[in-house]
């Protein structure tokens, strides 16, 4: 059943891909005219403030020729890293994006204005793959790094520079204009929009697109930003990279003496509780649905907007997670389906997985996306990554890969993750959740059916905290359905520890847990097998690191139970009654 399940969402995707490769052709033709054909930018009048934080020892990096974007590192030897294969093509989409140029503008210095009007040279010289250049994404991004450090690049050019650095802020524009009225993908129409109200704010000659813009940026940002704050991805980094160009763009239309759309800014007041709800103690994100390392200082800036005072969401119903807390400890948990196929490119399939810290440690993580792609980036997307329970060592969620099925299966899957990445095809359909709070406790229940149709299983976690932060007791039940409920189903219980963690076995079965700050966690659990096994955290600074993981295995033939308990080593580890 849940093959075909497959193949039926494939070929409906197939199908629907086509249809929208119909229309752009066909919008070639009728789409809204051209707004920008015969636009020509003559002058820049504001630059909008990059709140990306920038850092002048990066443009030492780049004064010697070494290129670090995306955990990979390119060494160019005095030529220009247009002349090279990328490393990756995460490292790609950020040399094209020429964010990176903050951190010349950084420097301030004459050195540093020569080497960005060199680089950019490169670029508007062709050098390079012009294929690399082209998407969306990457275009909007270079378009918004242009404006935004017009200052540097600009300042001692000459006028030939000058004029080519305009004409490829308008060529820019009309790209983008041109994709957004042959209909791209809605996960890019966001960002295209976001560019071009830049755009038309910034540049005289390109002000006939900012209406147009402003309508298409209202129009996405209602569509996709939810009612709780969080984006349809369900990923907290895409939220944040968003936030650190809307902000900045609410300015520009004031400091061009216009008033900022609605939708812009009821989708900032929305983001920016969110990113309390996914923030842990240590002031990082969580590391679900594609997050990976937290830029510590973008984060403390964008919250700075939201005010200190603010007291932090706990409910997100619609973006699917949640939040728990007792005294210094905070749990977050993933309680909801993965995204919709067009945003799930980068989503795991971690369905009541959580993490949770004390005070400033870690303890209990997930292993988090890595900076670049690749088998690493495949990994970091199972069930197995993710602190929760798996069963017959298969991810809740399929993904698309194009390496399954017949020929002709495999084909149009194929053409698919060209187009659309690797997108889930299925997962947890139906999931539910209850929360209540007591005297002395607060309790959070959820269910999913994402192993239902494979293999007969139903998974329920119940997390249970003392408000004190003293003691989280959990427990996971497995109940049978389906027609293959009578085969006995190997289930892995994973609690992944972040690396700081150290954990050891005691006599007495339970499992101590040791934190460079000095603090001491009890783990115990009934009915499984316990042991500490390897894992790797991805979403580390350096890269991806070693660490440990506390693993409960156990067969599930008619339906089990397993207890556990995280407690803090000033209290007696004893169970609590449901």
């Amino acid at each position: 059943m849940a093959r075909g399940h497959e193949r039926w969402v494939l070929y409906r995707l197939a199908v629907r891909e086509a249809v929208r490769s119909v229309r752009s052709a066909f919008a070639r033709v009728t789409a809204p005219p051209d707004l920008l054909a015969r636009a020509r930018v003559t002058a820049l009048v504001i630059a909008p403030h990059d709140l990306r934080t920038s850092d002048a020892t990066f443009a030492d990096d780049i004064y010697s020729g070494l290129f670090v974007f995306a955990g990979r590192s390119l060494s160019v030897s005095g030529r220009s890293p247009f002349d090279y294969d990328p490393p990756s093509p995460e490292w790609a989409e950020v040399l094209y994006g020429f964010g990176w140029l903050r951190h010349l503008r950084a420097a301030d210095t004459a050195l540093a204005r020569a080497s960005a009007r060199a680089f950019v040279s490169d670029f508007l010289a062709n050098r390079g793959d012009p294929a690399l250049a082209r998407p969306v994404p990457i275009a909007a991004r270079r378009l918004i790094a242009f404006l935004c450090q017009s200052p540097l690049v600009l300042e001692g050019a000459d006028h030939a520079f000058y004029q080519a650095f305009l004409k490829a802020i308008g060529r820019g524009a009309r790209d983008l204009e041109r994709a957004l009225r042959r209909g791209t993908e809605r996960p890019s129409r966001l960002l295209a929009s976001v560019a071009l109200c830049y755009a038309g704010l910034c540049c005289d000659g390109l002000q006939p697109i900012l209406r147009r813009a402003t309508r298409v940026l209202s129009r996405e940002l209602d569509r996709q930003i939810l009612p709780d704050g969080g984006h349809r991805s369900r990923n907290a980094r895409f939220a944040v990279e968003l936030l650190l160009d809307l902000l900045p763009l609410r300015q520009s239309f004031l400091s061009r003496s216009l008033e900022p759309p609605e939708a812009l800014l009821r989708a900032i007041d929305r983001m920016l509780p969110m990113l309390r709800l996914m923030r842990q103690g240590d002031a990082s994100l969580s590391h679900f649905n594609g997050m990976g390392t937290t830029e510590a200082d973008h984060l403390t800036t964008l919250l700075i907007y939201d005010g200190a005072m603010v007291e932090t969401q706990r409910h997100a119903p619609f973006s699917g997670y949640e939040r728990l807390e007792g005294g210094r400890l905070v749990l977050v948990a993933d309680v909801g389906g993965p995204p919709r196929h067009s945003y799930s490119k980068l989503a795991g399939a971690g369905c009541l997985s959580f993490e949770m810290s004390s005070g400033l440690q870690r303890l209990v993580v997930n292993c988090g996306a890595p900076a670049s792609g690749g088998e690493q980036r495949r990994v970091s997307r199972s069930t197995a990554a993710h602190s929760t329970a798996c069963v017959a060592d298969t991810s809740s969620c399929r993904f698309l890969t194009g390496e399954d099925g017949w020929w002709g299966r495999r084909v149009i899957a194929r053409w698919l993750l060209k187009r659309w990445g690797p997108i889930v095809l299925r997962g947890p359909g139906l999931v539910t959740i209850e929360r209540r709070n007591e005297p002395d406790r607060s309790i959070l229940a959820g269910r999913n059916d994402g192993y239902q149709h494979p293999f007969g299983v139903i998974h329920e976690r119940r997390w249970d905290l003392s408000l004190d932060g003293n003691r989280l007791d959990g427990e996971d039940a497995f109940l049978r359905e389906g027609r293959t409920k009578g085969r006995p189903r190997e289930v892995a219980i994973r609690f992944h520890l972040h690396p700081t963690v150290s954990a050891r076995g005691e006599d007495d079965g339970r499992i101590v847990l040791t934190t460079p700050l000095g603090g001491i966690w009890h783990f115990s659990s009934q009915g499984a097998d316990l042991a500490i096994e390897d894992s790797v955290f991805f979403a580390g600074v350096a890269g991806a690191r070693r660490t440990s993981q506390i693993v409960l295995h156990l067969t599930v033939t008619e339906g089990a139970r397993v207890r556990w308990q995280f407690t803090h080593a000033s209290i007696a580890p004893e169970p609590r009654s449901a």
